[in-house]
C-alpha cells in the first residue's frame, strides 16, 4: 500500500510517452508538457502508448526516483484530467477501471 501524505498531488501525462526515456527526458517533460516543478515532491505518470507499462516520477528531496510496472496481460486505463488523487493511481496501479468507479459524496473542506 502507498502511503502519502495529503500535500501530495499526482498529475498524469496525457497521451503515450516513449518509456525508454530516462530520469531527466522525463524530467524535461514534466516541465514542458505538464507545465509542473519535477523537484516538487508531487507524483507524474506516464504510460506507453499500448498502456502496459506505467512509469510514475518522484523527487525525494535527494534524487529521482522511478516506479516501473509492466503487465503481462491487459492495460492499464488512462485518466481523464491532467490531476488526479492518489486514490485513482492507487486504483490504476492495481486494474481497476476508473471509469466504472463511483465515489461517494463525503464532505470536504473548501479551499481558500
Amino acid at each position: 500500500m502507498l502511503s502519502l501524505p495529503p500535500s501530495v498531488r499526482v498529475f498524469a501525462a496525457r497521451g503515450a510517452t516513449d518509456l525508454r526515456k530516462s530520469f531527466d527526458a522525463l524530467a524535461a517533460i514534466t516541465r514542458e508538457v505538464l507545465r509542473q516543478d519535477p523537484l516538487s515532491g508531487h507524483l507524474f505518470v506516464f504510460l506507453n502508448r499500448r498502456k502496459d507499462r506505467i512509469k510514475v516520477l518522484y523527487w525525494d528531496r535527494v534524487g529521482f526516483c522511478l516506479f516501473y510496472k509492466r503487465l503481462e496481460a491487459g492495460s492499464f486505463e488512462a485518466p481523464e484530467a491532467e490531476q488526479i488523487d492518489v486514490g485513482t493511481l492507487l486504483q490504476m496501479l492495481e486494474g481497476i477501471e476508473i471509469s466504472s468507479v463511483r465515489r461517494k459524496k463525503w464532505y470536504r473542506r473548501a479551499s481558500g
